[in-house]
């Protein structure tokens, strides 16, 4: 199933002139819809919900071309993702139309210590009128070049900054942070979604990392997956009661 950042990423490809390698190099063929080796695939455990909060992720230059690119996964579970390439020099129209459409209250998610602090929320506004809905850009990017989007991208200036203050630490392994506070962004998405009250999007976007995290890095030590223990029926549970609540 295609959607904004699988389309991002096969635009990037369209471009590129030479063929990126993930690290370490060719591992193999990889599934199209997760990424993943094909034995170690996670389309079939795939949950879709409904969320009144929305996503809008900036990305970097290659970070949709990386297999452990978590924004994919928010775009997995959460239909109302919406990805932008970042460039310093050229802003997507699109862009600019989706953060002045009137029906989102638009919040650039950030450390607040590095903004201004007449722009830090650490909630979400009070809406008037209530039909407008949380749309949460997130920068997708390593810290160094997310700190440069936000920097040099001027049409969020006027835009509040939500500054998250979880209180747990990441636990995200995929990738290596120098500090523990970092957050990947798969994790940010899920700490917005129960700040805007979608417990239930916000746990599943939690399990669905796990899970996809597991998978990574079994396939990678070329480990079995075990489908029937306590993580992947977390996954079956909340799948469950998607459906139930249709």
């Amino acid at each position: 199933m295609s959607h904004a950042v699988s389309r991002l990423r096969s635009a990037r490809l369209a471009r590129s002139t030479t063929q990126f390698l993930a690290r370490g190099g060719p591992h193999g063929e990889r599934c199209a819809g997760c990424r993943l080796l094909p034995s170690y695939c996670i389309c079939a455990l795939r949950p879709v919900l409904k969320s009144n909060a929305a996503v809008c992720l900036l990305m970097s230059d290659t970070e949709p071309l990386k297999p452990s690119n978590t924004g994919w996964l928010i775009a997995d579970v959460v239909p109302d993702t919406y990805a932008f390439a970042w460039a310093r020099t050229v802003v997507d129209p699109a862009l600019i139309a989706l953060i002045a459409d009137p029906k989102w209250q638009a919040y650039v998610v950030f450390p607040g210590e590095f903004v201004d602090p007449k722009r830090v929320v650490h909630e979400l506004l009070p809406i008037e009128p209530s039909s407008k809905r949380p749309l949460f850009i997130l920068l997708d990017a390593t810290w160094s070049e997310a700190r440069k989007i936000f920097k040099k991208s001027p049409y969020l200036n006027h835009l509040p900054v939500l500054s998250l203050q979880p209180e747990q630490i990441s636990r995200y392994q995929l990738r290596r942070s120098r500090r523990i506070d970092h957050f990947c962004t798969a994790e940010v998405a899920a700490l917005c979604m129960e700040l805007a009250h979608e417990n239930l999007a916000a746990e599943t976007l939690e399990t669905y990392l796990e899970v996809y995290s597991e998978h990574y890095l079994r396939a990678k030590m070329q480990q079995k997956i075990n489908l029937e223990d306590t993580l992947h029926q977390r996954l079956v549970t909340l799948r469950q009661q998607i459906d139930t609540r249709g």
